[in-house]
C-alpha cells in the first residue's frame, strides 16, 4: 500500500499488471503538475549558478569548523582508560528514546548549562549532548560567555589550555567581516545571528565508570538572517565524539573530535525568506538535551 493511500500510484502509473505480448510492462508518466509517489513537485532546473560571494561564504564556514575543531583538540594523550569496550559498543544500535528517568535538575549560573549529570552511561550521554549545545551556540562567539561555556564544560587544565586557541579563532577580523558581526560578537541592526546545534542521537562508544566516550550526531543551522543578508542560515551535519571524565561528581570533558555527516537528502522544500528565517529563531526557543 502506498504510504499516502490506494489513490496514489506508483512512479510508473498503476499497478503491474500482465506483461504486454513483447514481455514489457506499460510504463506510464505522470504529468508534472500531479507530482512523484511522494506528493512533491518535480524539481525545476536550476536557472543560475551559484554566485561567487556565496561560494566564498561557503568556503569561510567550512574554514571556520575546521579551525574550531583543531582549537577544541587535545594533545592526543589519553588517560590509558579508553578503547577497550568500544568496537562491541560502538556496532551495536542503541536507543536514544527517553528512558523515564528524571532529566538531572542542576545548572550552572552563569551558563544556563545542565549540570549533575549521574555517573552512568545515560548520564554520560546527556552531558555530551548538552556540550555540544553549548559549544554550538550563538554565545561561543562573545568573549565573557565563550570563557563561562568552556570553565563549565571541560575539565579545568584543559579549560585553561583551551581558552587562548579558541579566542583566536573566535576573534578573527576576517572570520567577524566574512559572517558579518561586529568586534563584541553582535549582528548588524535588523539582522539575526544565527548558530545552532540540535543533537538528534547519542551513541556510548566507551564506558568505564570514571571515563567516557559518547558520540553526538547533531545538525547545525548557521548564518545571518534578516533582509539583505550575505551569508544565509544553512544547514550542517556532523559528528562529534566526547572524552569524558568524572571530575567533582560530574562528567567533564577532556578532547573530543569531530566529522562530517552522516548527513540526509534534502527534501524539494522552498527556503524560507531572510525574514521567516529570523522571525522563527526569535520565536522559538533552542532546548537543553537530558535522557
Amino acid at each position: 500500500m502506498s504510504p499516502h493511500g490506494d489513490d496514489h500510484y506508483d512512479s510508473y502509473g498503476g499497478d503491474h499488471g500482465p506483461a504486454g505480448t513483447d514481455g514489457r510492462l506499460t510504463r506510464t508518466r505522470l504529468p508534472d503538475g500531479d507530482g512523484d509517489a511522494f506528493g512533491t513537485g518535480r524539481r525545476p532546473r536550476p536557472t543560475t549558478k551559484p554566485s561567487r560571494s556565496l561560494l566564498t561564504v561557503v568556503t569561510v564556514v567550512v574554514l571556520l569548523i575546521a579551525a574550531i575543531a583543531f582549537a577544541n583538540r587535545g594533545s592526543g594523550d589519553s588517560d590509558g582508560d579508553g578503547g577497550g569496550s568500544g568496537d562491541a559498543k560502538g556496532n551495536q544500535a542503541q536507543s536514544t528514546a527517553p528512558t523515564g528517568e528524571r532529566p538531572v535538575k542542576g545548572k550552572d549560573a552563569a551558563t544556563g548549562i545542565a549540570t549533575g549529570f549521574p555517573r552512568t552511561e545515560q548520564g554520560a550521554q546527556s552531558a555530551a549532548a548538552n556540550y555540544a549545545v553549548a559549544l554550538g551556540s550563538v554565545e561561543m562567539y562573545s568573549r565573557d560567555s565563550r570563557h563561562a561555556i568552556v570553565n563549565t564544560v571541560y575539565a579545568p587544565e584543559v579549560a585553561a589550555a583551551r581558552q587562548a586557541p579558541l579566542d583566536k579563532v573566535y576573534s578573527s577580523e576576517k572570520l567577524r567581516t566574512a559572517i558579518g558581526l561586529d568586534a563584541d560578537g553582535k549582528a548588524p541592526k535588523g539582522m539575526t545571528f544565527v548558530c545552532r546545534s540540535n543533537p538528534i542521537g547519542t551513541k556510548i562508544v566507551d564506558f568505564k565508570g570514571n571515563t567516557a566516550s559518547v558520540a553526538v550526531w547533531y545538525s547545525t543551522l548557521v548564518g545571518m538572517a534578516g533582509e539583505d543578508s550575505k551569508w544565509p542560515v544553512t544547514e550542517g551535519w556532523y559528528t562529534k565524539t566526547f572524552e569524558l571524565k568524572w571530575i567533582d561528581d560530574d562528567w567533564k570533558v577532556t578532547d573530543y573530535q569531530q566529522q562530517d555527516g552522516p548527513a540526509p537528502v534534502g527534501r524539494d522544500q522552498t527556503a524560507s525568506s531572510a525574514q521567516e528565517m529570523a522571525d522563527a529563531v526569535q520565536r522559538f526557543g533552542g532546548f537543553t538535551y537530558a535522557r
